[in-house]
């Protein structure tokens, strides 16, 4: 029992001290000076329905520059999450960061990884701050399902491809995945349904309480009315959350595909973007820009193709390991919502308390522009842990094709 008990002792104080070492501060962290979305608008209905993702990149990069004060031209690099746009937008997203008054000294780079895109791009600024290569830069991500979303932008496969077993599976449409995770893990119609109505209940009593507005930046756009007529609007919240959904209203949708999952459970087609600024510590100090949070660690694992939406169920486990984390240490979770069936799976197996996930939301209720939702769920957490005053935060998301991403970040 002794010897029981020490190992026990033992245990708790390295989970303390994994604890303290994430939260320690150093001149060499890679800490995040703002982020800040857009909201997010219904596709082919929303505010920014008639919006390129060039203009909404252009506006919330102009925005964060505006928010946290930084000089464009001490920007090492620029790099932006695109999953829609043919080359993922490389050269009209060039085109915004000129036009947000990112000089063309500052490099640029497109990205796609499907719908971690946007946490990528932070990852990629988040490495080369690592390793040396700069000092400070933005991670972006940012999508119009409205203008992009569609057959075109799947490349045709090869009869080789089509021909594999493991490489077809690739063609798989996200919306059967959703259904083998159902199947096989026994998730019923019934508790994707719950999950879902918590989902818009919780995003509705966070909007009515205010809790987004903290991390989004308005954007004036034009949108083309029923009659032609164009109209300037200012976008500045979220329009798809659907007020008074409840688990009998949402059983009344027929599925979608081929079991349960509809219309009701799973992600909205939406148009959106985010940004996120970084960089060390010591140069964030120097240049007297505000520090909000730190990047502490970022992890992407592979997943079978066919179960594609598991992917936060293993990429969550694998980068708290890392870090000599446990699942509990973390105060706040932030699950993409891509369907009901895949993240309530993950949020089961990692025996997750479900009043840490998601708790203003998640995509089911307002949206989840491809690109963008990696660096949507960094402002959204950063602003919950700062509003609850709690620290530790894990963003994560299921991948298409087979993966899963997630990162741990402190709010300061």
């Amino acid at each position: 029992m002794e010897r029981l008990s020490k190992i026990a002792t033992q245990l708790e104080q390295n989970c303390t001290s994994a604890v303290d070492k994430v939260l320690a501060k150093h001149p060499d962290d890679v800490v995040i000076c703002g982020a800040y979305r857009t909201a997010l608008t219904r596709g082919g209905k929303g505010g920014f329905k008639d919006t390129d993702s060039a203009d909404l990149l252009a506006g919330i990069l102009s925005g964060l520059i505006e928010k946290t004060g930084v000089d464009p031209k001490v920007l090492g690099d620029v790099c932006v999450g695109n999953v829609l746009k043919p080359g993922s937008g490389v050269t009209e997203h060039r085109a915004a960061q000129l036009a947000a008054g990112i000089p063309y000294s500052v490099p640029f780079v497109a990205i796609n990884r499907q719908c971690s895109s946007g946490l990528m791009a932070i990852n990629h600024i988040y490495s080369e701050i690592r390793t040396g290569e700069i000092d400070i830069g933005i991670g972006a991500g940012v999508e119009s399902m409205s203008n992009d979303y569609g057959p075109q932008a799947n490349a045709p496969f090869s009869a080789k491809m089509s021909a594999n077993p493991e490489a077809s599976k690739c063609t798989i449409p996200m919306g059967f995945t959703s259904e083998n995770v159902a199947a096989k893990y026994n998730l019923s119609r019934e508790a994707q349904d719950t999950f879902a109505a918590s989902s818009f209940n919780k995003a509705a009593k966070a909007q009515d309480a205010g809790f987004f507005k903290e991390e989004i930046i308005p954007i004036k756009t034009t949108i083309t009315d029923k009659d032609g007529n164009d109209i300037e609007i200012i976008v500045d919240s979220d329009d798809g959350i659907r007020r008074g959904t409840t688990v009998e209203s949402l059983a009344k949708i027929r599925p979608a595909f081929k079991g349960s999952t509809t219309a009701g459970n799973a992600s909205q087609i939406s148009d959106g973007a985010g940004a996120v600024l970084l960089a060390r510590r010591s140069t964030a100090e120097k240049l007297g820009l505000p520090i909000v949070g730190k990047f502490v660690r970022c992890r992407t694992v592979g997943v079978p193709v066919e179960l594609m939406g598991v992917g936060p169920a293993y990429a969550i486990p694998a980068v708290l390991d890392d870090l000599g984390l446990r699942t509990d240490d973390i105060d706040i979770y932030e699950i993409n919502e891509a369907f009901a069936s895949q993240a309530l799976f993950s949020c089961q197996h990692l025996r997750l308390d479900m009043k840490k996930v998601n708790p203003k939301g998640g995509a089911i209720a307002f949206g989840h522009p491809l690109g963008a939702t990696g660096a949507r769920q960094v402002s959204t957490l950063l602003t919950e842990l700062k509003r609850t005053g709690k620290k530790i935060g894990v963003t994560s998301m299921c991948i298409g094709t087979g993966m899963g991403a997630a990162s741990v970040i402190v709010a300061e």
